[in-house]
């Protein structure tokens, strides 16, 4: 068995962006009630779309479910999945690619259904489509009604998106065969519809700025930087 992980830089700057993300989970129901909406945004980039070489040889009694080993590959798939944190529920597109260019039309597009909101929140992380110099630029024109809540480097696990696509992937993807892409592309589409009619749900996010100072203070090996 064996563990892995990120290391995070606690500067001022992961800080700040952690208390601020941080005091938007503990108030996400009254943002809502007051006509602003926090939604999360996260990427599973390069998605296998897997053949398998024969048919799965379903579980039954006495024996358990069996797999080809061997697969057919027909290319892969950018999942690009939003959620809305009062509801949990899902939005995904699946994109040709990673990159600005494909990522700021699906943002338009996820936003539309959300033109009654006085404000927008958005967590996401620092991928490259995130924050080039075009995609800044496209924030800014929606700003100040559309605001952006970045994590800081290494530490995306603060975007609930994330946890979202991990169980998404876990019910959905896992142990899948399609034929070509826009079987899988229809397969998570339909995914995502059953997903939000039988199990979304608000993440129940329980640690609190006052948890993460605490860690933060009382937790050796921390790599701390005042810059």
């Amino acid at each position: 068995r064996f563990r892995s992980w990120k290391t995070t830089i606690w500067n001022e700057e992961a800080i700040e962006r952690t208390l601020k993300i941080l005091w938007y989970y503990r108030r996400i129901q009254s943002l809502w009630e007051r006509g602003e909406v926090l939604l999360a945004v996260d990427e599973m980039p390069n998605l296998q779309v897997l053949e398998r070489a024969a048919p799965k040889q379903l579980m039954r009694s006495g024996q358990i479910e069996r797999q080809e080993f061997n697969d057919h590959r027909h290319g892969t798939i950018i999942l690009l999945a939003g959620m809305t944190l009062y509801t949990g529920h899902m939005w995904a597109e699946c994109l040709d690619k990673n990159d600005g260019e494909h990522f700021r039309p699906a943002i338009r597009r996820w936003l539309h259904p959300y033109s009654w909101a006085k404000r927008i929140h958005i967590v996401m992380d620092n991928w490259s489509s995130h924050i080039s110099g075009e995609t800044t630029e496209f924030f800014e024109d929606l700003s100040p009604r559309v605001h952006v809540l970045l994590t800081p480097a290494n530490a995306s696990w603060l975007n609930q998106a994330e946890a979202l696509l991990e169980a998404f992937g876990e019910r959905y993807l896992v142990r899948g065969s399609w034929c070509n892409r826009p079987a899988m592309i229809q397969h998570i589409l339909d995914s995502t519809r059953d997903y939000n009619q039988h199990f979304a749900h608000p993440f129940d996010w329980q640690w609190t700025a006052h948890d993460f100072l605490y860690w933060l203070n009382n937790t050796p090996g921390l790599i701390r930087c005042k810059t």
